[in-house]
């Protein structure tokens, strides 16, 4: 399957660059786009960096959980953002910056997704993109790594809750898709940057599949949150109405988000 589908045109792409973004790579295949990007971060400037693959054959997601790739069948990117001047407590909105402009990039190309908190983009609950935000220490600089299933058949998937713009019906022109991404996500990463946390946070809100629903998280050591999600906070938080009070969740401290009924978050 890999012979019939096209390579990323990265001449194209290099053409079509804006701000943030002033370097652009394309490798056949690697580990972790995003271990790849820290690495470099040792020995030389890497915000405004952006790394593709055509093939990641040890993607991670949250909590170290793993993402599958198929060669030439993702948009896989990672990207350096420079976030000096930006308070470290807004730093947690990039994952959340991320879901929206991925979102958007569907949505320009025919498909409707939502966002399930923090980060997961999904359409009708099957997962179509993982994200994952890094800090390359000690310099103020996240790196940003995104998994969007483009060209990848249900075989090749592997499982019942995740799906692809291919199966969906959408184009699989992986090259436009990465422009587009690119595009949205420099435009968000920079309105970021200049402190527009509260433009972000309602755009993020209005793409939501979580907030409104009756959720559970599950937190590590077996504690567990149920109730109604209510907001999202400015530092990107889950706000869980308990019936009894107001429990704030952090990604980083959350283990699973589970619809509270058998329901999929659409």
């Amino acid at each position: 399957m890999t012979a019939d589908r096209a390579p990323l045109d990265a001449g194209s792409l290099r053409a079509g660059l804006a701000a943030p973004w002033h370097r652009l790579d394309v490798v056949e295949q690697t580990g972790s786009t995003n271990a790849d990007l820290i690495a470099r971060s040792a020995d030389e400037q890497i915000a405004g960096a952006v790394l593709l693959a055509e093939h990641q054959a040890a993607g991670r997601g949250r909590g170290g959980r793993s993402w599958q790739a198929v060669p030439r069948g993702l948009v896989v990117v990672s990207v350096g953002i420079s976030a000096a001047g930006v308070a470290e407590d807004r730093w947690g909105l990039l994952p959340l910056l991320a879901g929206v402009a991925v979102v958007d990039t569907l949505a320009a190309h025919g498909v409707t997704a939502g966002l399930k908190w923090p980060n997961d983009v999904q359409v009708d609950g099957a997962k179509i993109a993982g994200i994952l935000a890094e800090v390359a220490s000690p310099a103020p600089i996240v790196v940003l790594g995104i998994g969007l299933n483009v060209a990848v058949t249900p075989d090749e998937l592997g499982q019942a809750q995740a799906t692809s713009m291919q199966i969906l019906g959408a184009g699989t022109d992986r090259t436009e898709v990465a422009r587009t991404l690119l595009q949205q996500l420099g435009t968000r990463v920079q309105a970021w940057q200049a402190g527009d946390g509260a433009g972000l946070l309602a755009d993020y809100r209005a793409r939501s599949a979580t907030l409104g629903r009756s959720v559970r998280a599950l937190l590590p050591g077996g504690r567990e949150i149920a109730g109604t999600a209510a907001g999202i906070d400015e530092q990107g938080r889950l706000c869980i109405d308990t019936g009894t009070g107001t429990e704030v969740v952090a990604a980083a401290d959350i283990v699973h988000l589970r619809p509270l009924s058998g329901e999929v978050f659409e």
